[in-house]
Formats: C-alpha cells, sequence, structure tokens
C-alpha cells in the first residue's frame, strides 16, 4: 500500500510508523499460532514524506555530531530527535524525498544488507534518468558521486530498522535540499566528504512530484510488489 503523507512533522511520521510496524509485528506473531488456512497476510506499505526542519540521530550516532546547541537549533526552526533506527545524524527538510518501507521481508528476502543495496538501486535508477552516475561506497550506505576522489559527495542516506524481518525508517533522497543545514551535523559520521542534492548537480530545481513517480516506479519494479 502506497502513501504519500506530503509535509509532516517528524514525530507524527514516526508514530505512523510506528503503529503499522506493529501492527505487522502483531500479525507475524498471531499467524504462528494459526493453522495455515486461517493465517491472514501481511500488509507492506511505502510511505513518501517531506519534513520540517529536523535532524536524526540513529542508534549508533554521536551527540556530539549535533554541531549546535538548543538555542541554535530553536533559531534554525529546527527540531532534535534519537530515534530507533541504525546509522549516525541526519537532517530531514523540505525539498527532500523521505521514504519509509514497512516491509516484511519475509514477502521478499531475509536479507537486511540486500535490501539496503535495493534501496540504494532505486535511486542510482532515479539519477540515471537525468544523466547522473550514482554510485556505492564500499563500506558505507547510501549513493553518492565521484566515489574515492576528493570531490565525493552523497546524495542519498539510509537508515533502518528491522525486526522480526519488519522494516521501518528507511531513506533521505535529496531533491531541492537546503543544503546549508547540514553545516549544523557531521553527516552521517563522516567529517570528510560532502553531501549534494539533484539541484546542485543539474544547476535547477527539478520537480519533485516527477520524482516521487520515478522512486516509487522502481522501488516497485525492484522489489517486484504492486502498491496502490
Amino acid at each position: 500500500m502506497f502513501r504519500d503523507l506530503g509535509l509532516i512533522d517528524y514525530q507524527e511520521a514516526w508514530d505512523y510508523q510506528e503503529q503499522l510496524f506493529q501492527e505487522t509485528v502483531d500479525r507475524k506473531f498471531q499467524n504462528r499460532k494459526l493453522p495455515e488456512a486461517e493465517q491472514e497476510p501481511t500488509q507492506n506499505y511505502l510511505l513518501f514524506c517531506e519534513h520540517p526542519h529536523v535532524y536524526t540521530l540513529g542508534k549508533s550516532g554521536k551527540r556530539e555530531h549535533l554541531l549546535v546547541s538548543e538555542q541554535e537549533l530553536k533559531d534554525l526552526k529546527a527540531t532534535f530527535y534519537p530515534i530507533n533506527r541504525g546509522g549516525d545524524i541526519t537532517y530531514h527538510g523540505p525539498g527532500q524525498l523521505v521514504g519509509y518501507p514497512i516491509l516484511d521481508l519475509d514477502h521478499f528476502f531475509p536479507d537486511i544488507h540486500k535490501y539496503l543495496r535495493y534501496l540504494e538501486e532505486v535511486f542510482i535508477k532515479v539519477l540515471a534518468d537525468y544523466g547522473l552516475k550514482g554510485e556505492r561506497s564500499d563500506g558505507e550506505t547510501g549513493v553518492w558521486f565521484d566515489v574515492g576522489t576528493p570531490k565525493a559527495r552523497k546524495i542519498l542516506a539510509l537508515g533502518v530498522r528491522a525486526s522480526r524481518w519488519v522494516t521501518m525508517h528507511g531513506w533521505a533522497f535529496n531533491v531541492n535540499t537546503d543544503l546549508s543545514y547540514f553545516g549544523h551535523i557531521v553527516p552521517c559520521g563522516i567529517y570528510d566528504k560532502d553531501v549534494t542534492s539533484m539541484e546542485r548537480e543539474l544547476g535547477h530545481p527539478v520537480d519533485m512530484a516527477e520524482i516521487e513517480a520515478k522512486a516509487k516506479q522502481y522501488f516497485c519494479e525492484i522489489f517486484e510488489v504492486e502498491l496502490v
């Protein structure tokens, strides 16, 4: 099931994710107690949204990677949340396509590393439609440009959580993002590489609805799933 939540407060979207996630986990648990003929299949969800300015810190991140005080956060009109995904600190804001797949990987493959590679592939394909060559970087998640050079820069960040092979959280893809907000953190805990956006790479803003349509299309193709 696909849902476009539009511009939504981070906490509200997180609460909604948690609800869908828990419903899916509970259904899997109940199914184990039932004969196969009585089991109800779990639902897969893909949520798209944008957030007001917010910084989120994953379980493996360091609080000192947020480089501003509480007052400076207020001045930036930004909020901060320590959350239960993997990864370090990142930024979400307007002009960024955020995606939250709540998938039962038992429908696909019980392999988180493969799952992350599939998410990366979605946006490698999106970028290719605009003549941009997105790449993977060994030992680092996400999608990058000019890997292995001093110009290496990241355009897609990933951070997920999984329990009983049900996923939540997901990606942040910089489309027309205000990149100055990344200057107030150590993005993903990486000190020596830049962050970029489609607008910066192409030299002009990109239609967000067009990006959403392409991302949904490639997601469904790569995961071989229908989401309506």
